[in-house]
């Protein structure tokens, strides 16, 4: 049986939304940000401030919408705060080396604006200090901000704050400014100049995903802020439940898929997605040691305290010692496993696994909040848990409501498995408990690739810009905030002589017809069938391991997807056209994925790239490669390492930086 028919034989309620496929609203602003999460929201804070009439394109409810909608608890890179002990010119060439592929430009722009993000949202209303001295005379609070800190406890860089009414704050923020927000519009595609491929962006078309009405907006530019692809290996979030993701789930990479056929310049997409988790439980549901439960005690299953060591080995005899640097060290990345050597953190004995299998720990594993200090079970279990949504209700809230209390009660850690072999990084080990089974699904962590930008985060096209994980290796609440907020500075400088284009009608009802063709399918396939294939050829040929034959057979197929499957979808509604659409979306950034990682010819640990015809040919010299499609075929590019900082006598990161700094004023 067909889709539509199996619906109508359902007796599916009918759609409670007037639809009006047929009706089309033109909208004029100074800025469009297409997405409204803390990186579209801070551009659009910024711009607005500056007098721009700002315009907000959500796919989902800017007041929640976004990673971080349903809270925060702990805000990266605040080395302008006034406790933290080193500066972000003191940082930024080691936190850099630690992770060669990435865009450090944006790592610093984050470094500098970070904590003034902190406080832009205490002013609207969000706590980010300790103002109830709740953890008074703990070892993580500075005594005289009240600000309080988690993991490091020298270098004071990761603040912990009370965010679960982030969003909600901000949006009323956004309200007061002025900032005109259009929630559930699903932007598909960007307007180029006269309608052609690689001309500068003069704003984007989509369609609202409860009435089917399209939407036309101009714009002087464009943000791009709706974050990195989510779902692109695995689909079947029913059998998985609530741990599918860690981002919103209206990511669909809908930013990488219509830049990618505007023509901008990408880099970054070969790297490795592989994550744990797409079986585990839901996220932080259970004892581990590691992120949100940093520094929890482990206990093995007859209560014998399993040992932490610092970087270099030595046993840690107090729950405090595991949040400090050895002598030294300057800090540390908090994480499970073996990480760099100059930032590698304490963590579980590295012999775990060695020590179980002999005899002298017993599974399972348990983690033991009872045993630590009043005041690390507290930040643990009450602000850190208890300030994202996603742990605040299904898992602070629910156990407590079934009688779990973290002063008496343990949690047993995951079923613990091998060391995944196909991952460089031992984070799917039994020195991790917690984590998981490895599986192939892509989440929000990873410093996945992205769009190419400069200093002032503009792309290869004149009039785009991107913001937070749209960007090539952005990753993070924070990193979103930061940039989002420079961005909207940067942009109210670059378009004060820069006038409305109109855009070509062609390339308007180009996509009118590409969008509403399923609306009149009255036979054929749903979406959900079409989403699952598409997961399955990102399965079986842009897997781990990879080679030229493997990819190009891949092409093939998201190219025959294209031309059958896709184009047999029959929609019931706006809901089902908005998910058809996200189909295409996948697709494209498929095709990316894949034509990026044809172009790197050689393995690469760092981007944990694996490649079975590599012929042991491995890169001489670091470089990015570069895709563009430019209508017709892909071009294949190249950039040299730390591209951003160029020519012998370039200016250093801090001169880069105040120089855009004050040609924003």
């Amino acid at each position: 049986m067909q889709y539509y028919d199996l619906l109508k034989n359902a007796n599916v309620p009918e759609w409670p939304y007037e639809v009006k496929y047929d009706s089309e609203k033109q909208i004029q602003s100074d800025v469009l940000i297409v997405g409204g999460g803390l990186g579209g929201c801070f551009a659009a804070l910024s711009a607005a401030k500056k007098g721009l009439k700002v315009v907000i394109a959500e796919k989902g409810a800017t007041i929640r919408s976004g990673a971080a909608g349903t809270g925060i608890d702990h805000w990266h890179n605040t080395f302008t705060n006034p406790a933290s002990k080193y500066t972000p010119d003191e940082m930024i060439e080691m936190m850099a080396a630690q992770d060669e592929y990435c865009s450090a430009h944006a790592s610093y722009i984050n470094m500098m604006e970070s904590f003034g993000c902190l406080l832009d949202m205490e002013e609207m209303g969000v706590k980010i200090r300790d103002t109830d001295d709740e953890f008074r005379g703990a070892p993580f609070r500075d005594e005289e901000t009240k600000l309080l800190f988690a993991y490091d406890y020298d270098a004071k860089y990761v603040n912990r704050i009370f965010g679960h009414n982030l969003k909600p704050m901000i949006y009323k923020e956004l309200k007061k400014l002025g900032v005109q927000i259009y929630d559930r519009i699903m932007i598909t595609s960007l307007l180029n100049k006269d309608g052609e491929n690689g001309n500068p962006v003069i704003g984007a078309v989509g369609f609202h995903n409860r009435t089917g009405e399209f939407y036309v907006f101009q714009a002087k530019a464009t943000v791009l802020a709706t974050a990195k692809p989510l779902r692109l290996w695995e689909f079947a979030t029913e059998l998985v439940g609530s741990n599918a993701s860690h981002d919103d789930p209206n990511c669909a990479g809908d930013g990488v898929a219509m830049a990618y056929l505007a023509g901008a310049k990408f880099t970054m997409l070969e790297r490795s997605h592989s994550s744990s988790g797409g079986r585990r439980y839901p996220a932080y549901s259970t004892g581990n040691a590691h992120n949100t439960w940093y520094p929890c005690t482990i206990v093995d299953a007859d209560g014998k305290e399993v040992p932490w060591q610092d970087r270099d080995g030595n046993i840690l005899k107090s729950v405090e010692e595991r949040c400090h640097s050895v002598e030294g060290q300057k800090l540390f990345l908090h994480g499970p496993g073996k990480g760099p050597y100059e930032t590698q953190g304490p963590t579980l004995i590295e012999d775990l696994p060695e020590r179980i299998a002999k005899g002298e720990f017993k599974l399972p594993l348990y983690a033991d909040l009872p045993s630590m200090p009043e005041y690390e079970r507290n930040a643990i279990f009450g602000l850190m848990l208890g300030n994202e949504g996603k742990t605040k209700v299904p898992v602070v809230e629910r156990y407590k409501a079934h009688g779990f209390d973290p002063n008496r009660d343990m949690l047993q850690a995951n079923v613990l498995t091998p060391k995944y072999a196909g991952i460089h990084e031992p984070w799917w080990d039994v020195k991790s408990p917690g984590i998981g089974g490895p599986n192939i699904r892509e989440t929000s962590f990873g410093l996945f690739g992205g769009i190419i930008v400069d200093w002032r985060l503009k792309s290869s096209l004149d009039g785009l810009y991107a913001v937070g994980n749209q960007i090539a290796g952005g990753e993070g609440a924070a990193f979103a905030a930061s940039t989002g907020k420079y961005c909207g500075n940067c942009i109210a400088a670059d378009i004060k002589d820069v006038s409305l284009d109109e855009p070509a009608r062609a390339q308007i009802e180009a996509e009118k017809e590409r969008i509403y063709r399923h609306v009149n399918i009255k036979s054929g396939i749903g979406w959900k069938e079409v989403q699952l294939g598409l997961c399955r050829i990102m399965q079986d040929y842009c897997g781990d391991y990879k080679s030229d034959d493997v990819l190009k057979m891949g092409l093939w197929w998201l190219n025959s997807i294209r031309e059958n499957e896709i184009a047999n979808i029959c929609v019931m509604n706006p809901h089902d056209l908005a998910r058809t659409m996200e189909c295409e979306v996948r697709l494209t950034v498929g095709e990316a994925i894949m034509q990026q990682s044809l172009a790197r010819k050689s393995s690469s640990i760092e981007l944990n790239f694996e490649r079975l015809d590599d012929k042991g040919e491995q890169e001489t010299e670091k470089k990015f490669i570069t895709i563009r499609f430019n209508g017709s075929e892909v071009e294949i590019g190249e950039l040299p390492y730390q591209y951003w900082l160029k020519g012998e006598n370039a200016p250093t990161y801090r001169e880069n930086y105040e120089r855009n700094i004050r040609a924003n004023r």
